[in-house]
């Protein structure tokens, strides 16, 4: 299936690892030209070298870092058709161990660079054919989990403004959309889970295994691509069947 992404353009968030990578991995298997957004220069520059995209290391959370990848990636390619947002995920802990500072740190790490961004690169997407805007989020956002209490208060605050967003989006021909990862091998969740997964937990998840991160790339690039153009205003949860929520 041609996705119609070769020779569009694509600002990946958090690239050098994980979930973002895997996404990157296939928008520039597809044909898309990427930039790579991340703070660690050694593992940003090999994964970029790897798969033939532009690396440019930065902070999400310092508003002249989101300025520079987005300027490089206009001065690189001339233009800007997909932002794929990921600023990975605040400390994990209970809701009675929240504080006012740790509160602070997630909404400035989850919720204001994402806000930044979007209005930096809003411009740019108006003028592609197809703008896509694709937020990685958390099945927090939909279910909370037990021991994320900081994740289970700030993506549903994202998800909200991002489902709004595509409301106003949607007649300007840009998709806005978010995909939840459910339990995947990334190192995240080596840390959430440092002695791996019980048969117990498997077992809550249908397809009793966690899922590989290229997995969840895939479905970030098709949720980027010509093909989900009539796909806005949604949460994909690729969860492997975990969550049993309806909707």
């Amino acid at each position: 299936m041609d996705l119609g992404l070769k020779g569009k353009t694509a600002l990946v968030c958090g690239a050098s690892s994980g979930l973002a990578l895997a996404a990157a991995e296939a928008l520039a298997e597809e044909g898309a030209n990427v930039t790579m957004f991340a703070r660690r220069r050694d593992a940003l520059e090999r994964e970029a070298d790897r798969i033939g995209a532009l690396a440019v290391r930065g902070d999400v959370t310092l508003p002249q870092d989101l300025e520079r990848a987005v300027e490089q990636t206009i001065e690189a390619f001339g233009g800007l058709d997909i932002l794929v947002w990921n600023s990975g995920g605040p400390p994990a802990g209970k809701a009675v161990d929240v504080t006012p500072d740790s509160l602070e740190q997630a909404v400035e790490l989850l919720m204001q660079p994402a806000v930044r961004l979007v209005r930096l690169c809003l411009p740019h997407l108006e003028q592609s054919e197809g703008g896509r805007i694709v937020a990685i989020t958390s099945l927090a956002a939909k279910e909370p989990t037990a021991h994320l209490a900081l994740s289970n208060m700030v993506r549903p605050g994202l998800t909200g403004w991002l489902k709004t967003l595509s409301a106003e989006l949607g007649p300007r021909g840009i998709t806005v959309n978010c995909v939840a990862p459910g339990r995947i091998d990334t190192d995240r969740l080596a840390h959430l889970y440092p002695d791996g997964p019980t048969e117990e937990q498997l077992a809550e998840i249908p397809l009793r295994r966690w899922g590989t991160p290229r997995e969840f790339g895939d479905v970030v690039c098709f949720v980027a691509s010509d093909r989900a153009r009539y796909l806005t205003g949604q949460t994909i949860v690729v969860d492997g069947g975990l969550q049993k929520f309806l909707f």
